[in-house]
């Protein structure tokens, strides 16, 4: 049996009174304050339990990337970015609470580190047009942030690289070919793959997962699950053994306004103006047993192609960071349950 993984998406809830536009504000100015917030978030998702904890993403996901790749200082040509130029700041920001925690444990943790796929960068920039050879160059230039990703980390082992690619499957914009879209992919997975790093693609439909899977860059694709279990119909397990690919498994609910939802029509109320209705979205809802069973289905159909589960995607939407750091919990609580 292939020891399945942990993983988190990226986003969580702020502490009250922390603002949201502040901190992407603050991230990029390298303010202490802003530090210590992405310090203490990925802290809570390891606590929780979570065995490759993403960097707490924050920032737009697009603008993260974008900012510096439309920088005159930063390139050296059109979205061609400097080496020196592409680094994630969020990564320095947590490597103080990885060296805390690897002088508590002995460990140094693992991490998964989060970028924007070249698709989905072009499609921000220009739209529904088809330039192949700029497409190709958001993927070299994603390479060289996941290259410095990999190589500066001091106090945490980069275990996987997540290519965000939200669009592929829904936006009706995309006018590249399957072959284009594949070489970006490939581009952008270069350096991670050579060097034995995971490589993860978080999709939010798996209609294209081949796509992914004739990558030869990506060997994980991810499927939300969760919230739509007919997701799992649409993958042959065949294809992911001929193409020696593996399943991230969606086993945690984080489509929250559709949860609280189903609270609001139980109780006849709104929810929100709650907080402690709101609890049961973790005691009542998205529980170690309900999600154990979500990771047996998944598993029962797959096995060993089975290889990372966690929630769908990220839980900045979530009402708190307590609240979040609990369905965390339950996730490592019906995961060890399973490994027993």
């Amino acid at each position: 049996m292939t020891e399945l993984i942990f993983d988190d998406i990226g986003s969580f809830p702020l502490q009250g009174g922390i603002s949201a536009e502040w901190l992407r504000e603050a991230i990029p100015a390298h303010e202490p304050a802003a530090f210590d917030v992405i310090k203490s978030t990925f802290r809570q998702k390891l606590d929780a339990g979570v065995d490759v904890a993403t960097y707490p993403q924050f920032q737009d996901m697009n603008k993260q990337f974008l900012s510096i790749l439309n920088d005159p200082e930063c390139i050296e040509g059109p979205f061609d970015v400097k080496l020196s130029c592409a680094k994630i700041i969020e990564l320095e920001a947590i490597e103080k609470a990885a060296e805390e925690y690897r002088m508590e444990t002995g460990i140094k943790p693992n991490v998964r580190v989060c970028v924007t796929g070249p698709l989905e960068l072009y499609l921000q920039e220009f739209g529904g047009t088809s330039y192949d050879d700029i497409l190709e160059l958001f993927g070299q230039s994603i390479d060289k942030f996941v290259t410095n990703a990999i190589d500066n980390a001091s106090n945490f082992n980069v275990h996987t690289v997540s290519i965000d690619e939200p669009s592929i499957g829904i936006n009706p914009q995309v006018m590249f070919d399957d072959d284009e879209i594949i070489n970006a992919l490939e581009k952008a997975s270069a350096t991670a793959s050579r060097k034995g790093v995971d490589v993860e693609i978080h999709l939010h439909s798996p209609l294209y997962y081949e796509l992914a899977c004739r990558t030869s860059g990506i060997n994980v694709i991810g499927v939300e699950s969760a919230a739509s279990p007919t997701y799992l119909e649409l993958i042959d397990k065949k294809v992911l053994e001929e193409t020696d690919s593996f399943l991230r498994a969606g086993v945690a609910r984080t489509d929250i306004f559709n949860l609280v939802a189903i609270l609001n029509e139980k109780y006849s109320t709104n929810a929100w103006q709650k907080p402690e209705m709101l609890q049961e979205l973790v005691t009542d809802m998205e529980t170690p047993s309900t999600i154990l069973k979500r990771l047996e289905h998944a598993y029962g159909i797959f096995g060993d192609r089975v290889k990372y589960v966690g929630p769908d995607c990220g839980l900045g939407s979530w009402p708190t960071p307590e609240i979040a750091s609990t369905l965390l919990g339950n996730v490592a609580e019906a995961l060890d349950t399973f490994r027993n």
